[in-house]
């Protein structure tokens, strides 16, 4: 008997532990005081990493291979952690927190859209994970029936166009990303007695309106890829949308 497909492992859940969770603990525990949650930035950071890091080993052990999102998740977090230990040691740097915070909040962005790139003609092209996988397309129909027509290269220029596309999502995220680090700390003062606690109030105001502020715009990109990805393959194998698609 043939053994039932693997469970598809649901992307919500991945962000919330290796993104969402480690930034609010980051943000909201990084305080010093006498209360049992206020941890201090470097014990907070390690918390903070321990969710992706640990939920990265788990998902090593069970599928043997990287979750891209804790590679993601731990970048994130250890730069945040980092950059927050080295703003509050370094006074001389606090009139430029909006500039720093903001450069990481864009390279984050740029990174993880760097390796669509990057994987393309690997074995496992993060294209394929998010976007063009067996879960959502017929890939094996597909390839046979572009096979046939012999319009491998017109099949091959189609998955580079929406991977460059996916890319400037994530360009369009960075810069966003820049945006509201300036909108959000470009005011914070210096010589604010509470400065610490204010900053950590607004990195948590830059995750929450990250995700409703950027979150929409790759959305709505993610739709558009998907739709161009189908007209294409239409257009290149002749086969209608609900033959293309995996019935859900």
């Amino acid at each position: 008997m043939s053994q039932a497909p693997a469970k598809e492992e649901n992307p919500l859940v991945n962000i919330i532990i290796n993104v969402l969770l480690p930034t609010i603990i980051l943000s909201k525990l990084s305080k010093e005081g006498d209360a049992v949650y206020q941890l201090g930035p470097t014990l907070a950071m390690v918390v903070a990493l321990a969710l992706p890091f640990g939920y990265g080993i788990w998902h090593w052990v069970k599928h043997k291979k990287l979750n891209i999102f804790s590679c993601v998740g731990l970048g994130a977090i250890l730069l945040t952690g980092l950059i927050t230990i080295f703003l509050w040691k370094s006074p001389e740097a606090k009139p430029h927190v909006a500039l720093i915070f903001g450069l990481k909040e864009a390279i984050q962005p740029l990174i993880l859209g760097s390796l669509f790139l990057i994987t393309r003609r690997s074995s496992n092209p993060l294209f394929r994970t998010f976007i063009y996988n067996d879960s959502i397309f017929d890939v094996k129909r597909i390839e046979q029936s572009v096979a046939e027509k012999q319009r491998i290269s017109e099949y091959d220029g189609l998955i580079w166009k929406c991977t460059l596309l996916f890319f400037g999502s994530f360009c369009i995220s960075a810069v966003l990303n820049l945006g509201l680090s300036f909108y959000f700390l470009g005011d914070l003062e210096a010589t604010n007695p509470d400065w610490r606690t204010v900053y950590n109030e607004q990195v948590g105001r830059i995750t929450f309106w990250g995700f409703l502020v950027i979150g929409a715009p790759l959305m709505i990109v993610a739709f558009y890829i998907l739709y161009t990805m189908v007209n294409g393959l239409e257009k290149l194998t002749g086969l209608d949308r609900e033959t293309l698609l995996v019935p859900r």
